[in-house]
Parts: structure tokens; sequence; C-alpha cells
């Protein structure tokens, strides 16, 4: 097929590996066969390029270009090819980790550049867009598991980029790893609604997830029905949400509030005695929390 497009459009060159830069002068396509070639603006015009998109992918210049490995997970995730084929060799568990950046925040080039520095070898990356994307990682030895909450201030001290990660779980084998990685790019962008850490777990998310499931308005029944008067309360709903991630433990959530400990337990005394509910027990307390969320 070069050969044949080459005939129409001489300018046609081959992305050669181990160059850095795309020339941003040419119109650059995936092939079938994952070259990727170049064709000068020059040569095209518009109806050109909307005939060649359709039986070739188009890149975008201002993303890396994708390794052998990242091309073979892309084709497992998007049903190019079997998840039982040979393509992969990875036999360790691996996680998808999602991370999304404040749009033109960043140049994806340099940024990718940046997350491999921070891991002990390359780690594939799927782009879903110019802002958002996933890291499949493998997994470590304890002494080496990575610190998303250390990674990010390490981009914040050397790019001064706002990153948030949604850290999914790990999986062993490529059996529904497509399933899988559209259900978690989907639920990262819905767990941010609710949270405002910028490392979020996957067992952390499912109660945002859960509540995300709900319609409207059992969320708003729901937060008026268990919160009452303290609907509106946004200290004493600070306080609960607190303690809450705090383990109910009243020290530390003390010294998160910088509140004295008897103060905090009488406070908690009053929110009982208002609304009948003890969030000291546990299974009151995830009530509370989720009508929390529902309120959001």
């Amino acid at each position: 097929m070069i050969n044949q497009l080459r005939k129409i459009y001489p300018s046609l060159i081959i992305y050669a590996e181990g160059e850095d830069n795309l020339d941003p002068t040419y119109k650059w396509f995936v092939m079938n066969d994952d070259n990727i070639i170049g064709i000068h603006e020059e040569e095209l015009t518009q109806k050109d390029t909307s005939v060649l998109a359709t039986f070739l992918v188009p890149y975008n210049v201002n993303f890396p270009i994708p390794t052998d490995e990242e091309q073979k997970w892309s084709k497992v995730i998007h049903g190019a090819e079997s998840s039982t084929s040979s393509a992969l060799k990875w036999t360790s568990p691996y996680r998808f980790v999602y991370f999304s950046i404040k749009k033109n925040e960043v140049d994806p080039i340099v940024f990718k550049s940046a997350i491999q520095e921070l891991f002990t070898k390359p780690v594939p990356i799927l782009w879903a867009n110019s802002s958002e994307g996933i890291i499949i990682e493998e997994q470590t030895t304890a002494e080496d598991s990575t610190s998303y909450e250390q990674i990010i201030d390490l981009l914040m001290s050397d790019l001064y980029v706002k990153i948030n990660f949604f850290v999914g779980p790990y999986r062993q084998g490529q059996e529904g790893i497509a399933q899988h990685y559209h259900s978690l790019l989907n639920a990262a962008k819905n767990v941010f609604i609710y949270s405002n850490k910028a490392v979020v777990t996957y067992i952390d998310a499912i109660p945002y997830l859960l509540i995300h499931q709900t319609d409207e308005d059992f969320r708003s029944d729901m937060s008026q029905t268990v919160l009452q008067e303290y609907r509106d309360d946004e200290e004493t709903l600070k306080m609960i949400e607190t303690f809450v991630q705090c383990n109910l433990n009243l020290s530390e959530t003390s010294k998160a509030l910088h509140m004295h400990r008897n103060s905090l337990q009488y406070r908690l005394d009053r929110f009982l005695e208002k609304t009948g509910i003890d969030i000291r027990q546990f299974h009151q307390a995830m009530t509370v929390y989720l009508a929390l969320l529902a309120r959001k």
C-alpha cells in the first residue's frame, strides 16, 4: 500500500524508529501494519485528508510515538487482537492507573518523559486524549512499590502540573481486559466529582461509584433524611467527613481538625442527640458518609 500511496503523494515518508519528533508540516497516519507515514500538507486537500482517514488512523504529532509494547496493549484493548494471543508477554500482575491533567497544561511528550523517569523500567502509557490516559504498571516488590502521592509532588516541582490519579486493582492475565479498561476509564471520570483527593484507589472509590449510580432524587432525599438539620452545616459535615477518613479515631480526627478531643466528643454527642445517629458506630458512620457523598 505504501508504494501505491507514494505514486499519488511523492512526499510520503515513513517514520524511522528512534526519531524524537514528527515534522509538523506533514500529516501523519498509522497504517494497519503499525507503520507511521507522513504526507506533506501541501500535497493534501481537505478531501484527501478525509479519504485517507477512512482507512488509516490519523496520528497527532503532539503525542509520543507509541512503543511496540503500547501498540500491543492498544490492539488487545480495542479488539484488534485476541487477548489470548501471544502478543502480550506480561506474566506478572499489573494494574491500570488513570491520570488526568489540565488541558494544554503540559505537552504529552514532555509528560511521558517525566513519568518514565519515575519508574524503575519503562511503563506503557495509553492516551485517551491529550489530557488523560492510562499507565500500565507491573507489580513490583513491596520495597519498589510506587507512591503516586510522591509522583504528584515530583511532577508539581518539575513541571508545575496539576494531576489526578485513579489507581486500579492488580490483575492477572488478559481475560476481560477490554471491559476492565473501559470500565476503569469511565469510573475515573466520575470519581473526582465526589473526591478532592489527588490520588484515589479503586477500593476507596467504591462508595463514590455506588452513589453516582443512584438517581438525583434519591440522592437528594437520602442526604436530607440522614443529615437532617445538619445538611447545610459545613463545619459539622467537615468534622464528620474527617472523622470517617481518620477511621473513626478521635485522637487522629482532633489532630487533623486542630480541635480539642473533648470538643470533638461533645459535638459527636450533639449530632447523636439531634439525629439519633451515632457515627462512632461503623455502620452508622458509613451511612452518614454516603449521605455526604450524595449531597455533593
